[in-house]
């Protein structure tokens, strides 16, 4: 028998000025529609009845511990509430509802690691509006990263994979600069992001033998050294490494006829050298269906593949199709990670 720990999805709020709490409104509306697992969000129950109202929906929020979520998720949207109000405006961030975004995360993490729930699935929030309030990590993912490492043990390196059912890509490095990528990639860097994407394949998406492809950072994927020697020079050898441990991967391979339907045939995932390498062609596949899912972490943790959205937050236009791939994703690997 599967226990309400097993089964519970838990939201966080987001950026409460973003579109996070109408996308999680509208995936409860269509949640018989769409066969979605039992969810709960960690927010302000407050805040969601009124933006409800507004925006004309007939949303009821029933604030709840985790434990009764399950059962009340049929008739009303569970909520489990925080000790901080938030008074947010739609489109309008405002660093004073900083400690409620931090607040949710954080309290997600601790009930996916105590069993509590089965899965997190984190709405979008904006780092400038925690940076002024002082926040001190670079990124949602960072965060994640340090609240699921031991104390006094290593801080875990989480690899960022968008998936869908047409495309799986990992960017090998991620929110920086173009100009600072060849010197931030390494051989040890590619070598550790390819075995932390064939071990979470095989442990949580139940792919036996995962096949990897890997981008070449230049054009032709350097064509021998004449557009460029990293690829030789750097990741080459990272690709050595993981077959000799036994890691099906092929490259470095030119990006530019990578992604086409015939080629996306012979892999599981992609590794990209770069962020718009990785991203660019997910969003063009599968831009309203892919899903943020973080590997390396001791939890599962999905998220739309998008942004706050401010400038459409509170018109009710949002649409919800990538949260509601967020939350089924996470209960599909929830379910793999029992079995």
């Amino acid at each position: 028998m599967v226990g309400i720990g097993e089964s519970l999805i838990l939201l966080t709020q987001g950026d409460p000025a973003g579109i996070g709490p109408e996308i999680t409104l509208k995936a409860w509306l269509q949640r018989r529609a769409e066969k979605l697992p039992p969810f709960a969000v960690l927010a302000d129950p407050e805040h969601l009845r009124r933006l409800s109202s507004e925006l004309g929906w007939d949303v009821p929020i029933e604030a709840v511990s985790s434990s009764q979520a399950p059962t009340v998720f049929d008739s009303a949207l569970p909520v489990i509430a925080l000790d901080h109000p938030v008074t947010a405006q739609p489109g309008q961030p405002d660093a004073a509802n900083a400690i409620s975004v931090i607040a949710s995360i954080e309290e997600a993490v601790r009930l996916v690691q105590s069993g509590t729930a089965a899965a997190l699935v984190t709405n979008p929030i904006a780092k400038h509006v925690l940076y002024a309030a002082g926040f001190q990590h670079p990124g949602h993912t960072e965060f994640l990263a340090a609240l699921g490492s031991k104390p006094g043990g290593p801080v875990l390196h989480p690899v960022m994979m968008l998936w869908s059912e047409t495309l799986a890509v990992v960017p090998v490095t991620v929110h920086i600069p173009l100009a600072d990528v060849p010197k931030a990639l390494t051989t040890p860097l590619i070598v550790e992001t390819g075995r932390i994407v064939a071990r979470d394949l095989k442990s949580r998406f139940g792919l036996p033998r995962p096949r990897l492809a890997v981008a070449g950072l230049n054009p032709h994927a350097g064509e021998h050294g004449s557009l460029g020697s990293e690829d030789e020079a750097i990741v080459a050898p990272a690709i050595k490494i993981l077959r000799d441990e036994g890691i099906a991967v092929a490259g470095p391979l030119p990006a530019d006829t990578m992604f086409h339907a015939r080629a996306r045939e012979h892999y599981d995932a992609a590794l990209a050298m770069y962020h718009d390498q990785a991203l660019i062609p997910i969003k063009t596949i599968a831009f309203d269906e892919a899903v943020n899912v973080t590997l390396g972490l001791p939890f599962i943790r999905t998220s739309p593949d998008h942004g706050t959205a401010f400038d459409i937050a509170g018109k009710g236009i949002a649409r919800p199709d990538s949260l509601i791939a967020a939350i089924r994703l996470a209960a599909r690997l929830s379910q793999g990670a029992r079995t």
